[in-house]
């Protein structure tokens, strides 16, 4: 039996395992110091021949396995999905990819998001602290993000295809697109972000904020810049290339 509290079921198992019969002479090393990569406190153990280890508990171990992989393949099914109605709709494989090269962005911005939370001061509960995790709400949010950003992507090749149509020279539609559309894509965002600020206090589901706001930061201005970039490396092409 221990106390748990500032540490995640997880780090604790890591711990357990690398120190199982590790062998003596090993230094102890402070548990603020140990990480996923370099686990193990230094006390070495053993159990007597016979003697068989599970480990149960509440099963957060397992759980948290079960429901990331779930998550993931939830993740994948919806890329799937938007990638065919996004295929229907505008009927090109090509053109639907370049929309979706902005979910891919959220990522830049989730990650080191919730590593900066924790870089800015810990929070303390019960005197122990409780770092700012990743957890399954928060890879709900990076789901729904998904939807979100593509919005974003479709109002900037909406425009490109409009101007294109008008017989504007590529690159001139690409430069008006960021111009004209960049203020709907701002808000866009913004007003994503604002709805999900009160839900940053709930203890649950602070996780699937903060991947929101996160994530639709960094691929907000990101797609900006990304997708006339990607459009004009897959669309522009030699006008001789382009009569055939």
């Amino acid at each position: 039996m221990a106390e748990l509290n500032g540490r995640t079921p997880a780090e604790v198992i890591a711990d357990l395992g690398a120190d199982r019969n590790a062998g003596p002479g090993r230094q102890q090393v402070d548990w603020q110091a140990r990480s996923f990569f370099a686990p193990g406190g230094g006390d070495s153990w053993s159990l007597p021949k016979g003697t068989e280890l599970r480990w149960s508990g509440e099963g957060e171990w397992r759980i948290t396995l079960q429901v990331f992989r779930d998550m993931g393949l939830a993740f994948a099914f919806a890329l799937v999905a938007i990638f065919f109605v996004l295929r229907v709709q505008t009927g090109s494989a090509g053109l639907s990819l370049i929309i979706m090269s902005a979910i891919p962005l959220t990522v830049i911005g989730i990650m080191p998001g919730f590593w900066l939370l924790n870089q800015f001061g810990e929070r303390t509960i019960a005197g122990a602290p409780e770092p700012v995790l990743f957890t399954a709400t928060a890879m709900i949010g990076m789901i729904a993000l998904a939807g979100i950003v593509v919005r974003n992507s479709l109002i900037l090749v909406e425009f490109i295809s409009q101007a294109l149509n008008r017989g504007l020279e590529l690159k001139e539609a690409l430069i008006q697109a960021g111009a004209v559309r960049m203020r709907p894509v701002l808000l866009t965002a913004g007003t994503t972000l604002l709805g999900n600020l009160v839900i940053t206090l709930d203890p649950v589901f602070s996780g699937l904020a903060l991947a929101i706001i996160f994530g639709i930061l960094a691929s907000t201005l990101f797609t900006l810049l990304v997708i006339p970039i990607v459009y004009l490396l897959v669309f522009d092409r030699p006008v001789e290339e382009a009569r055939k």
